[in-house]
């Protein structure tokens, strides 16, 4: 039974994992074995501050001992979840874990930098720590069982509601790029993009040819879901979303008790450099952006 840290306390995830690890307030068939929730540290937000007491309160009544500072993690757990939402704390956050071998999981989005992503990939080689980051969408049934032939490209589309210290698809769309990168693989090329005050639709190029594109969707009806072209069939499908998090997590366990991550490192920060192009290209009406990864 591995025993789980928290870092950061603003999401309901933090609510729902726990859940679902506890086996409690949720229905039996989305229960997950194998880890437990056992200290939180709650951290401040700057995207939903508001939201911080309600959840560490929950957290609470399910047994999860706070903590005031990530370091008191350290001997408590076995591993650590960095929960924060704002992009740009999880490199500070899951570094010194990453750097003394603490296996770690960091939900969406994994960095709102190229440079940021990189530095906790080598974080986590030099201290040879597993390390994951994955939206629930990238695990969801629909994906997962898809049955096509070879991918020949797929469009997915997501909620899209932005937040400046997230920019871009970096708040809600990442769901949208994790569905497409969890269908198409690695390997984009280059990245165009499109923003409205209704919706961003993000088509990447990638180097075999294919074409991937993601709608992130603010005015209109939303919900998650994809069409792939596959080389046997193609399939269009909205998604179930009773299961995103239970199919999550399974993996989540799996990757931090040492199976190999079925994310790659390289994967991780390309995902990250697709959003920046993404943001980038909108900034600059459309015009194509190429992916750089140092």
């Amino acid at each position: 039974m591995l025993r789980l840290g928290i870092l950061g306390c603003d999401t309901s995830h933090v609510v729902e994992f726990t859940k679902r690890l506890a086996h409690t307030a949720v229905a039996e068939s989305l229960w997950v074995d194998g880890g437990q929730v056992v200290a939180a540290w709650p951290g401040t937000s700057r995207v939903a501050p508001d939201r911080v007491q309600g959840y560490v309160q929950q957290l609470q009544a399910m047994g999860v001992q706070l903590v005031s500072s990530p370091d008191e993690l350290r001997g408590m757990v076995d591993a650590v979840l960095v929960e924060s939402q704002e992009g740009a704390t999880h490199r500070p956050l899951a570094t010194p874990f990453l750097l003394d071998g603490i296996p770690t999981f960091v939900d969406k989005p994994f960095a709102c930098s190229i440079t940021d992503a990189q530095a906790m990939v080598d974080a986590a080689t030099k201290g040879g720590a597993p390390l994951l980051s994955a939206s629930s969408l990238r695990f969801a049934r629909e994906v997962q069982a898809l049955s096509v032939g070879a991918i020949c490209g797929a469009f997915t589309y997501t909620p899209g509601a932005q937040h400046p210290l997230n920019p871009g698809l970096f708040h809600y769309g990442v769901h949208g790029v994790e569905q497409l990168y969890a269908l198409m693989g690695p390997g984009c090329r280059s990245v165009r993009s499109v923003r409205t005050e209704g919706a961003d639709e993000v088509s990447g190029l990638w180097k075999d040819g294919r074409i991937g594109t993601v709608r992130a969707v603010r005015h209109g009806a939303g919900g998650f879901g994809f069409t792939a072209f596959g080389d046997k069939g193609t399939v269009s499908t909205t998604i179930d979303m009773t299961w995103p998090y239970t199919e999550l997590l399974k993996v989540v366990l799996r990757v931090l008790g040492g199976a190999p991550s079925p994310v790659s490192s390289a994967e991780l920060v390309e995902a990250v450099a697709f959003q920046v192009a993404a943001f980038h290209s909108a900034s600059l009406n459309g015009q194509p952006v190429a992916i750089e990864v140092t």
